[in-house]
């Protein structure tokens, strides 16, 4: 798995996904709010394979 997700994308689904997780825990948000753990995912990893299907790629190239 090559990473083709990086930057403000990373920390932006990192955040987002800590902040759905943490309104479905406080009982803010259903249940749904626990699919925030598929951009945290996606974020920590720096790997996303929706972005990998459309060949959209937000990492910068390495020298």
């Amino acid at each position: 798995m090559k990473s083709n997700v990086g930057g403000i994308d990373r920390v932006l689904r990192i955040v987002l996904g800590l902040l759905l997780i943490a309104l479905a825990a406080t009982g803010t948000v259903g249940a749904w709010g626990y699919l925030g753990l598929l951009p945290l995912a996606t974020g920590l990893l720096g790997w996303c394979g929706l972005y990998g299907l459309l060949g959209i790629n937000t990492c910068p190239l390495k020298k």
